[in-house]
């Protein structure tokens, strides 16, 4: 049976807030109640060892808009986001921290710029109350990669507070620590995005979960999107770009030894250069071939799972006067 669609869904990802959500609680509802829409709250447990699930069973037990997910261990907030997008019902899908350093009472803007047509709005928290060193710096540096990368310009890839179009999220499929690369997957839709300046508020209890240790992996979670971003359907281009220079570069080198040897005639032995260009020459083949291999694997991908290589947002015929969707 399928369940009935709902005007908005709002998911919240927990780990160890416990001292946070029942104030967290009381704002969301205050929020949610003053608009004229149908709504649920998803609270999803990240596999939290203090009382948190309990108070949230408690939350659910007298509120039936409350539904919650409880993961068996904690996997990390990208999943946590991931299985609250799965069940969400919501036309439009926003997320928010439950440390209440987000501000509930953004909402109505988040959700006043999706209406004025586009299909995803960011958090910006210009005015953020953490850490410069431990917190603000590496973001900083962090958002500003990611903007040169991948060519979407946004001032705040971190702030969970994010609203979506279903469309758009359920067409987004999550992994690793990409949760804040969602605005960089989701322009491969051909998305419209939009930036919202939010209130950013200091942590009231408890401790937060990020520290510079994590900055190395975004750094490699970057990398792993400009490659889904640029190449993930084309392979080939850029490890026979590598291949094409590396074995250039190799070749040329062997064929100035070869003059050296041939017309200046001197020796080739016991010089090092010349084993550069037989290891570059070799590095350009295997390059080439890994991305001969992996074009044949993108294709068997793509045929076997039946997966289309666009992304519709509406047609319009004289069938379908207007139907929106995507593939």
């Amino acid at each position: 049976m399928q369940l009935k669609e709902i005007d908005l869904s709002l998911i919240i990802p927990v780990f160890n807030e416990e001292e946070n959500l029942p104030f967290l609680y009381q704002e969301i509802k205050e929020v949610l109640n003053s608009l004229v829409r149908s709504y649920e709250i998803i609270f999803v447990d990240d596999g939290s060892t203090d009382n948190s699930f309990t108070i949230l069973r408690k939350i659910q037990a007298a509120d039936p808009s409350v539904k919650l997910i409880r993961l068996r261990r904690n996997f990390g907030q990208t999943a946590a986001l991931s299985a609250g997008f799965d069940y969400a019902r919501g036309k439009i899908i926003i997320t928010l921290d439950a440390d209440l350093q987000n501000d509930p009472h953004d909402i109505p803007a988040l959700l006043a710029k999706i209406e004025e047509g586009y299909d995803m709005v960011n958090g910006w928290r210009e005015k953020r109350q953490d850490k410069f060193l431990t917190r603000r710096l590496p973001s900083i540096l962090a958002n500003r990669l990611i903007s040169l990368l991948t060519g979407v310009r946004l001032h705040d890839y971190g702030c969970t507070l994010k609203a979506f179009r279903q469309d758009v999220i359920k067409n987004i499929r999550l992994y690793g620590e990409l949760h804040r690369f969602i605005p960089a997957v989701a322009s491969t839709l051909g998305v419209k995005i939009a930036e919202v300046k939010v209130n950013h508020r200091p942590r009231r209890y408890g401790r937060s979960k990020y520290n510079l240790f994590r900055f190395p992996r975004v750094i490699l979670d970057m990398l792993t999107v400009k490659f889904l971003l640029s190449y993930s359907t084309r392979p080939l281009q850029i490890f026979g770009l590598l291949g094409l220079v590396s074995g250039s570069i190799g070749f040329f080198i062997a064929l100035w030894l070869s003059y050296q040897r041939l017309i200046l005639k001197i020796s080739s032995a016991n010089r090092p250069i010349l084993l550069l260009a037989v290891l570059l020459m070799v590095i350009g083949v295997q390059f080439i071939t890994l991305g001969l291999m992996a074009e044949i694997m993108i294709r068997t991908y793509h045929e076997s799972t039946g997966k289309p290589i666009y992304h519709i947002r509406e047609i319009v015929d004289h069938e379908h006067s207007e139907s929106s969707c995507e593939s």
